[in-house]
Order: structure tokens, then C-alpha cells, then sequence
């Protein structure tokens, strides 16, 4: 029994010149193929990123005015009992909208968004206006003329209808 190894050398054949990678038919190699894939698509989900929020700004308006003319009529039920002197605030479409029942027992319903830079307005029914908390815009309770502050111009006025039990508002 002998403990010899074998130390025979087997020669490698290694070649040191470079590879050639194969290509397709166009002249494009795999990696060349998946690294354009990658950068094409994150280049796609940037523009996405960028372009939605921008699409949606410029957009927006045209939706908004849409939506605002959906909505023709709103009813009020119970509405004809609130008391004289106060308001209440309800929707319409999607603008908040107040209703004044007044001292002298007339009705009126204004749009409750600031002509300035749309806040909610509020009634204030001890100096019987509409004020606006943001900049002090003051408006007239009957009219919704702009008496004071910033607001450039009056508050759209709606048209009620008193019936038993509702009252219905309509876009004038």
C-alpha cells in the first residue's frame, strides 16, 4: 500500500482573448435589451409621477364647473321650521350654502363660499351679515352684496320656495 499521490499536472487550456457576446439578428445584445427596458421604464413611471398631478391641476376646473351645474335644485325637509333670525348651512352640489330666515319672516338662500379666496362664510345674526373669517370680507344677509373686506364680488343668490314641511332651493 503506498500513500503516493498522484502530482501529475493537467494542462488548462485558458484562453485570455476576449469573448464575444452573441447577438441577435438587430445587433443588440440581452443586456443591452434589459437595460433599455429599465431605463424605458422608469423614464414611464417618472413622466406618470410628474404628469398626473399636473394633468389633475389643469383638469380640475372643468370638473368643478361640471359637477356645480349637476345640481339644479336642493330640498330642504323640516328646513321650514327654522327660526326667524337664524341659519342654517346645507349643501348644494358641492358648495356649502347658507339659508337665512329673516326678521321680517323672508327667505334666502346664498351660496357660503368667499368670493375672495373661498372660505366658508358664516352668519353672524347679532350684526345680521355674512362674514368671512379669513380676511373679513362682510356681505349683505338679504342681497349678499360685498360691503367690506377683500371679496371682490357678491355671493350667488339662490331662489326659495317655502312649501309645509320643506323648503326647496334652486339655483336662480
Amino acid at each position: 500500500m503506498s500513500d503516493a499521490v498522484n502530482t501529475e499536472t493537467i494542462p488548462l487550456n485558458v484562453n485570455t482573448e476576449p469573448v464575444e457576446v452573441e447577438n441577435d439578428e438587430h445587433g443588440v445584445s440581452r443586456r443591452e435589451l434589459v437595460m433599455k427596458g429599465v431605463i424605458g421604464g422608469v423614464c414611464l413611471a417618472y413622466t406618470a409621477a410628474v404628469g398626473y398631478p399636473v394633468y389633475r391641476y389643469l383638469n380640475s376646473p372643468v370638473e368643478k364647473a361640471a359637477s356645480v351645474a349637476a345640481v339644479k335644485e336642493v330640498t330642504l325637509d323640516g328646513a321650514d321650521t327654522l327660526p326667524i333670525g337664524t341659519a342654517m348651512v346645507f349643501k348644494f352640489g358641492t358648495h356649502p350654502a347658507l339659508l337665512i330666515h329673516h326678521d321680517d319672516g323672508s327667505w334666502v338662500a346664498l351660496d357660503a363660499v368667499c368670493t375672495h379666496l373661498g372660505c366658508t362664510v358664516q352668519y353672524d345674526k347679532g350684526q345680521k351679515k355674512i362674514t368671512c373669517a379669513c380676511h373679513g370680507g362682510v356681505f349683505d344677509a338679504k342681497t349678499g352684496k360685498n360691503i367690506a373686506g377683500p371679496p371682490p364680488k357678491p355671493l350667488p343668490v339662490y331662489a326659495v320656495k317655502v312649501e309645509k314641511g320643506k323648503v326647496q332651493v334652486t339655483r336662480a
